[in-house]
């Protein structure tokens, strides 16, 4: 019989044909690959275990080094020869210990972070040591309440420091720089205006002039004022013509402060409020000054820290006083810095440790003064 005919197997095709849109292997397929770790951000700000154990070896290990030559092989003696001398092997151990396990940009940069931390400790060293000296000489005078209560009308130089007081130094200072604030701020602050809202050829003239003026001798401002003032116009050395000489100080520095400050103001600010209908007049007012208050605040304060301590002007268009005048227009009216540069002139040490007192007294309240017009700026800023 016939045989069958061979019924031949179709060789499996490696793709199995699902619907006519899709085609997928038949066969398995391999393993997916392992994900890559996740990035992990290098730390660049703190100090590691290995910048704190540099440090410390490198600080103590210098110390060591530096006493060992200083003090008893080269038998030199001296604080400030050994605290510079313990400064430079200190920079010269750090940059060895460093370098041993670390690249160079690493080294590079703990030796200018050591460099600059240092440079700052050292201001603010130098600043602590004036401070304390200056109140550690006037302790003796600032724990007397008759300090700041009574003047020194009948009271001699070599009088205990229960007798006398800076009361009329105290207000005179008060007096006389608030005159010049009123003189020197709206004077200041338009200049700064002109320069840099109005422009012109003119600014740049009125620039150069306020840069020179920021410069400018302070006796020569006192001079200024006696020529015209006293000599000219027949006037008195009063606590008036020591204002008008203080804000002949202060106002350049006003107005270059506050230029900088003017030009931080964005301006798309000025467009918005001209693009608003607003005159320029207007969104100087309304725009620029109210945004940069906070700043122009900091402009006053240099300029009434800058007056607050002038003794050289005082002394040639007003004249020291030993009572109470709060009349800024007649007789001499005296004040802190008359009063300090009197009483270290005299030479007696009673009225040393006044004028120490004093001076401590005038760096109280040049701090009261910054700290009460910052935080007065901060809030109106914040409530505008």
């Amino acid at each position: 019989m016939p045989s069958e005919p061979a019924v031949s197997t179709p060789t499996q095709n490696p793709y199995e044909v699902q619907n006519p849109y899709e085609v997928r292997p038949a066969i398995a397929r391999s393993a997916p690959a392992p994900a890559a770790p996740a990035d992990v951000p290098r730390v660049i700000g703190g100090a590691s275990v290995d910048d704190r154990a540099s440090l410390l070896g490198a600080a103590i290990g210098s110390l060591a080094v530096t006493w060992l030559l200083y003090e008893e092989i080269l038998a030199w003696s001296g604080l400030i020869g050994f605290l510079a001398c313990w400064w430079v092997a200190f920079l010269l151990l750090y940059l060895v210990v460093s370098s041993i396990a670390n690249p160079a940009p690493v080294v590079v940069d703990r030796l200018a972070a050591a460099v600059m931390t240092s440079g700052g400790a050292l201001v603010l060293a130098s600043l602590a040591s004036v401070i304390f000296h200056i109140f550690q000489k006037g302790w003796a005078a600032l724990h007397h309440v008759n300090f700041y209560t009574q003047d020194m009308a009948g009271v001699r130089p070599t009088a205990p420091l229960t007798q006398g007081g800076i009361s009329h130094a105290i207000v005179g200072s008060i007096i006389m720089v608030t005159i010049a604030v009123v003189i020197s701020l709206p004077l200041g602050i338009g200049t700064a205006v002109y320069m840099t809202e109005v422009g012109g050829r003119l600014s740049r003239i009125v620039r150069t002039v306020v840069e020179a003026m920021t410069a400018l001798p302070d006796i020569l401002a006192g001079l200024f004022v006696y020529t015209v003032l006293i000599l000219l116009l027949g006037g008195q050395r009063n606590g008036l013509a020591a204002a008008v000489a203080l804000s002949v100080t202060a106002t350049p520095i006003i107005a270059r402060s506050a230029e900088v400050v003017l030009r931080v103001v964005p301006g798309g600010l000025r467009e918005a409020g001209m693009a608003l209908g607003a005159s320029q007049w207007q969104t100087v007012r309304r725009v620029v000054l109210p945004t940069a208050r906070s700043g122009l605040a900091t402009s006053l304060i240099l300029g009434v820290a800058r007056i607050s301590g002038e003794t050289a002007p005082l002394l040639i268009v007003s004249a020291p006083s030993t009572y109470f005048n709060a009349n800024p227009t007649d007789l001499p009216m005296n004040s802190l810095p008359l009063f300090i540069i009197t009483g270290i002139r005299s030479g007696q040490p009673l009225a040393i440790q006044r004028a120490y007192g004093a001076s401590a007294l005038l760096l109280t309240i040049v701090l009261v003064l910054f700290v009460v017009a910052r935080l007065l700026a901060r809030g109106k800023a914040g409530r505008s």
